[in-house]
């Protein structure tokens, strides 16, 4: 789920609805977040302009379309996927013959949830495209997403002669440091990031938040911090690292970073809610209207019958709102698309606030499967043992 770049999904809100066709061309639809004067907007004004210009060409549709994904990844603003769609819609029929269609519907696919689909759409890419590893890579991660670890490490062994060395130890590492490996794959990771030091900036900035969630997990806070700010130093955007590095700093009670960190940032709705936990915390004015906003927006995705963001909703209901039996509810729903440790952590958190120890069933027999190493998850999961 920039973000995980190439790896990890991000989950994002977007309306399924049909689309709404103007009456008038002069309509204003809708704003990008950018200013004319931007870099950015003269970037997707002459990929625009390219695809009017050989418009029985998909592969300018193809860069248009994932610059635009790229965005929704790096900014969490999940509009983007919606201009990232419309620029490709009309590729969708002959999108058996384009493997660059196929992976980015498939990309867009994963984004909405639909995983059966991207799946699909990403083996298609790679079988008309064998040495291509970008469709590996995703399907990689979807398969993590869904806790299919053998599946997903077959995935990773597809990228040894496919891509870089760093990019197929990376994925590897993902797989073992979620399977009760985590300490060989910080070396392994550590050691293979070593020797790639020249690897493009968003590749290393992957690794180095791989390697800070890894060391954060095994309790090695100072490592854990040294390596986010490595990755922060890139100035690359990037919704995931932002969402995992205010996560840390909350964790370790300094919120008034989180809130320097984050402020600008409330169009994301993973962000948002990291912003109004830490003004909370420092009970500053921002938190409840945050709070409002977020809750408004979650409201806005039920009605659509979306509930993409499940994950966030469960953690707003459980910290911002004080609803155990609501944040369970949103958790356990959750629970039956994604099963990550992050998905595990708020169904068990929840059961636990909640007290109902059954509810975290499936989370607990995920744990014990595993053998996921979190000293704090052990814990949680210890005390929902013990309430049985």
């Amino acid at each position: 789920m920039r973000a995980w770049l190439l790896l990890i999904l991000a989950s994002a809100t977007l309306a399924s609805a049909a689309p709404r066709v103007p009456g008038d061309d002069r309509e204003v639809l809708e704003r990008l977040p950018v200013r004319p004067s931007d870099p950015l907007a003269a970037e997707l004004r002459t990929l625009r302009a390219d695809v009017a210009a050989d418009p029985s060409n998909p592969v300018p549709a193809v860069r248009l379309a994932r610059r635009y994904f790229d965005l929704a990844m790096a900014q969490g603003d999940p509009r983007y996927v919606g201009y990232a769609d419309a620029a490709l819609r009309r590729w969708y029929a002959v999108a058996g013959q384009h493997p660059g269609v196929l992976t980015t519907r498939g990309l867009l696919r994963q984004y909405r949830h639909d995983f059966d689909g991207a799946l699909e759409d990403l083996a298609a890419a790679a079988r008309l495209d064998p040495r291509d590893p970008e469709p590996h890579a995703w399907r990689a991660a979807i398969l993590m997403v869904r806790a299919d670890y053998p599946a997903a490490r077959l995935e990773c062994n597809a990228l040894r002669d496919r891509s870089s060395a760093l990019h197929a130890a990376g994925c590897i590492a993902y797989v073992d440091a979620t399977t009760g490996k985590a300490r060989i794959a910080y070396a392994a990771l550590g050691g293979a990031l070593a020797r790639n030091a020249s690897a493009p900036a968003s590749l290393r900035l992957w690794v180095l938040t791989r390697l800070a969630e890894i060391s954060w997990r095994l309790d090695d806070a100072r490592a854990a911090e040294r390596h986010f700010r490595d990755a922060l130093a890139l100035d690359l955007t990037d919704n995931f690292l932002l969402a995992a590095y205010a996560d840390f700093l909350l964790e370790q009670n300094r919120p008034a970073e989180v809130v320097a960190l984050l402020k600008d940032w409330t169009r994301s709705d993973t962000l948002l809610l990291r912003l109004a936990l830490a003004e909370r915390a420092l009970r500053a004015p921002g938190a409840e209207p945050h709070a409002r906003m977020l809750g408004e927006r979650f409201a806005d995705s039920a009605q659509r019958g979306e509930r993409l963001h499940l994950q966030e909703e469960a953690r707003y209901l459980l910290e911002l709102k004080g609803d155990a039996r609501a944040a369970l509810a949103a958790a356990v729903e959750n629970w039956k698309a994604q099963r990550e440790p992050r998905d595990a952590a708020v169904l068990l958190k929840a059961a636990l606030a909640a007290k109902d120890p059954r509810s975290a069933a499936p989370a607990l027999e995920w744990l014990d499967a595993t053998g996921f190493e979190s000293p704090a998850l052990r814990r949680v999961a210890d005390g929902l043992k013990a309430a049985r």
